[in-house]
């Protein structure tokens, strides 16, 4: 899409939204929380509606396409709410199929990725630094931030490391105790990430574990290390972007509606763990 056609799709994009149209968030499961949780803190005006689409995890283990299709049928259902911007809270499902939604959506709504925000960051406060990446299979393999980062051209080497265990490891609860912390330590132990500055989650689970990556680098490694958590990071960007375009919605509060492809009673008592508080999960059956 060229310049002027970008111009024109936001044109229409403005002309036909509310600021008191919701923001959606799709993430493949529950972690996506700690984005909304983020959104919610410096946005506590806007209503969320936010879709999980936990027939379907684990992400990290998904093909390419079929990222894309999930992501498309989640994206219309958040469409169907006239959402003003959809975040794609998910790292997996951003480095698989962003661009695509990107074009798919076009004066329906913004939609803003997890993986950008964090690149831009990164790029103007790692300067010819080293930094390091974690996350899911699909998100090391797809290249996406060392794409974007290279794309910068700031100077910055990036190491990345696949942890598929840490995502099922924290829903299971296991984190914050001795079992987290082994399996942390033996990713973190990996070569490449030992003369970095900052360490990307590339992940919305990972928040949780934050407190044990800082404590591993304490313990190990003789430089600081920054953790670059995402979570605010989008949220700021989300924010930014409404206020630019005269979008806040400043004063009406409606209730945020949360749903997901699949239902369990484990889904329901880990959100608290996600979002800080309990939410109730509505089931919505988006494959049938």
């Amino acid at each position: 899409m060229s310049n002027k056609d970008e111009q024109n799709t936001l044109k229409t994009y403005l002309q036909e939204t509310k600021n008191t149209n919701p923001i959606g968030i799709f993430d493949s499961g529950i972690g996506g929380l700690t984005v909304a949780y983020a959104v919610k803190e410096l946005l506590p005006h806007e209503q969320i509606i936010y879709f999980g689409d936990t027939a379907h995890l684990p992400y990290g283990e998904k093909s390419t396409a079929a990222l894309q299709a999930y992501s498309i049928k989640a994206v219309d259902f958040l469409l169907k709410h006239h959402c003003k911007v959809i975040l794609f809270a998910c790292n997996s499902a951003s480095s698989a199929a962003f661009e695509l939604i990107k074009e798919y959506t076009a004066t329906k709504a913004k939609v803003i990725d997890v993986i950008q925000p964090v690149v831009n960051y990164v790029a103007d406060h790692f300067e010819g630094k080293n930094i390091g990446l974690i996350g899911t299979r699909q998100t090391i393999n797809s290249n996406a931030y060392l794409q974007k980062i290279d794309k910068a051209d700031k100077n910055i080497n990036l190491s990345s490391v696949a942890t598929p265990l840490l995502a099922s490891m924290i829903e299971e609860g296991f984190f914050n105790n001795t079992i987290s912390k082994s399996v942390i330590a033996e990713y973190l132990s990996d070569e490449s990430l030992q003369n970095i500055e900052g360490l990307i989650l590339g992940c919305t689970h990972y928040p949780l574990i934050k407190k044990d990556i800082d404590l591993f680098f304490q313990d190990n490694f003789s430089q600081k290390v920054e953790i670059i958590d995402g979570s605010f990071i989008v949220a700021e960007e989300v924010r930014i972007f409404l206020e630019q375009n005269n979008l806040l919605n400043l004063y009406s509060i409606k209730e945020d509606i949360f749903y997901v492809s699949d239902l369990t009673k484990s889904f329901e008592e880990t959100t608290k763990i996600f979002f800080r508080r309990q939410v109730e999960l509505e089931l919505y059956k988006l494959w049938e």
